[in-house]
């Protein structure tokens, strides 16, 4: 008794576990009453003439109710595999239809074209069993196919038949049987999908159909391709191996070798370009594509565009000798003589070209080189403190922008470079930084303060007093106009006075001992 007590519990314990997790409904649980109501009325076998009325559903039955359980997981997968099995019916039925449809069209072409009777019963099977039987002509086979003619050739009697077996697809077998038939092979193709165009290829490479190979190569050359039919068509050429067949088709995709050599000329005419475009609207489109396409190949280890570092430190220097010379004359101009407006234009637009150039090389993990460059400006400096703000503060954005990058690790300069780049262009920046916030949509505020508070941190101790003394200062005469670095002010507030590292001086020698172990 005890045995059987103890199985019962173990018993009823794995049916509530199971319960718990979904594989069987909880048949304890309280039906609704429109579910019993609805159980009540289905009839039993002796009522063969009664018609069970629907049940009538109030609206209270349609909200969701505690007492309706939730199907289990079992009942959940059996309805998933259900779908699956329907889905597969009625694509099974689709393709019946058009194999109907195919075949008669083979038909009637043997009548148009006077074949006279079949003599070949060819069966295509596919890797499921489906099977597939075609009455074909010898003759059109020969002709056209060297895979069914060097198989027909070994027997020459009067009746064939021919099986294929492991179809990965019998109804694209099928119908590129069915264009051996056709005449006019290119306007039969139109408007096809170029992935079903892709496995008649596949099929005619097998079957050695040379015609349909030449007029699918030549369907795929002249139609677009989207980008995901662009990969289908570089993976099925590449798998097929048709060698020399599929140099026009590729064509769009690769280029001659003298042309991969020029890429770097080509990079640089058209950056050239969008520099000294006339249409300020259509410079600011380029800019914004081209950043986007250099920063996807960026992703493309394998594939980068391989761009020269020279290049782009050629089109830095165009930029920075056009931004001296604008500013040289807008600090020299005579005012009756030329409109200030339209030269303090050309002033922000040298620094917005600027500013995408550094962005680039930023990218490119090749701006090392520009903040030192953009550090010796000194001469650019003192005319920039000449000109009223309202017209520089683009200028100061590149300062804020390679801040940025260096705060955040994207660039690696030596200390003495970026207390350099400091020392040349931060007041500027300070000068500058209430109409850049309220100027420009683009200048995130707290990057700009985070990128230079990180700069400012990373320099010796010595270095970081002098800065944020004189910032201290200056922020509380301008506020919100002053960028506001009260977290490199506490970092370097703990460092000297708080948390000091004095590094012990080591006066012990190093020694070596050898000891010879007995052998």
């Amino acid at each position: 008794m005890a045995a059987t007590a103890d199985n019962t519990l173990k018993s009823s314990k794995e049916v509530s576990a199971m319960i718990k997790q979904g594989f069987i409904s909880n048949t304890t649980l309280t039906f609704s009453p429109s579910r019993t109501t609805t159980l009540s009325k289905i009839p039993s076998p002796s009522d063969k003439n009664t018609v069970p009325s629907p049940p009538h559903v109030s609206p209270e039955s349609t909200r969701p109710s505690h007492d309706n359980p939730r199907p289990t997981l079992f009942e959940m997968m059996s309805e998933e595999q259900q779908r699956e099995s329907i889905l597969a019916q009625e694509s099974r039925r689709k393709s019946r239809i058009k194999l109907a449809q195919i075949l008669a069209q083979l038909e009637s072409y043997g009548v148009q074209w006077g074949l006279g009777p079949s003599d070949v019963r060819l069966s295509v099977v596919g890797r499921d069993g489906f099977k597939v039987y075609m009455d074909v002509h010898r003759r059109v086979l020969l002709e056209k196919s060297r895979f069914f003619a060097e198989k027909l050739r070994r027997d020459r009697g009067i009746a064939h038949s021919v099986e294929i077996s492991e179809c990965d697809d019998v109804e694209v077998y099928v119908e590129t049987v069915m264009l051996m038939y056709c005449q006019d092979l290119k306007k039969r193709l139109i408007g096809e999908d170029v992935n079903k165009v892709l496995d008649l290829l596949k099929v005619s490479s097998a079957i050695m159909f040379d015609l349909g190979i030449t007029s699918c190569l030549e369907y795929l050359e002249a139609v677009p391709w989207s980008q995901d039919e662009e990969e289908a068509v570089v993976f099925h050429l590449s798998q097929l191996q048709l060698h020399n067949s599929v140099t026009e088709v590729l064509q769009r995709l690769a280029s001659e070798p003298s042309t991969s050599a020029r890429t770097d000329d080509i990079f640089l005419k058209l950056l050239t370009g969008v520099l000294q475009a006339k249409d300020e609207k259509a410079r600011r489109e380029m800019k914004t594509l081209i950043s986007r396409l250099l920063k996807e190949d960026a992703s493309d280890l394998d594939h980068r565009l391989d761009v020269s570092k020279d290049s782009l430190y050629h089109l830095c220097h165009g930029c920075l000798s056009s931004l001296i010379l604008c500013l040289s004359e807008a600090t020299s101009m005579d005012e009756s003589r030329r409109d200030r407006g339209i030269l303090m234009g050309e002033i922000a637009r040298e620094a917005d070209n600027l500013q995408w150039i550094v962005d680039i090389l930023t990218e490119k993990k090749m701006g090392d080189e520009f903040v030192k460059l953009w550090a010796d400006q000194k001469e650019l400096a003192i005319l920039h403190s000449k000109i009223p703000v309202m017209y520089r503060h683009e200028i100061s954005k590149i300062t804020a922008q390679l801040c940025i990058a260096i705060g955040g690790g994207h660039i690696l300069v030596p200390k003495d470079t970026r207390f350099s780049l400091l020392s040349t262009w931060l007041e500027a920046l300070y000068e500058d930084f209430g109409w850049m916030r309220r100027a420009s949509r683009s200048v995130d505020k707290k990057l700009v303060e985070d990128g230079l508070s990180q700069t400012i941190l990373t320099l010796p101790l010595a270095q970081q007093q002098a800065i944020l003394l004189n910032w201290f200062d200056r922020f509380l005469n301008k506020g919100d106009d002053c960028p506001n670095i009260q977290r490199a002010f506490e970092v370097w507030w703990r460092r000297a006075f708080i948390r000091k590292y004095m590094p012990e001086e080591n006066n012990s020698q190093l020694q070596i001992t050898v000891f010879d172990y007995p052998s």
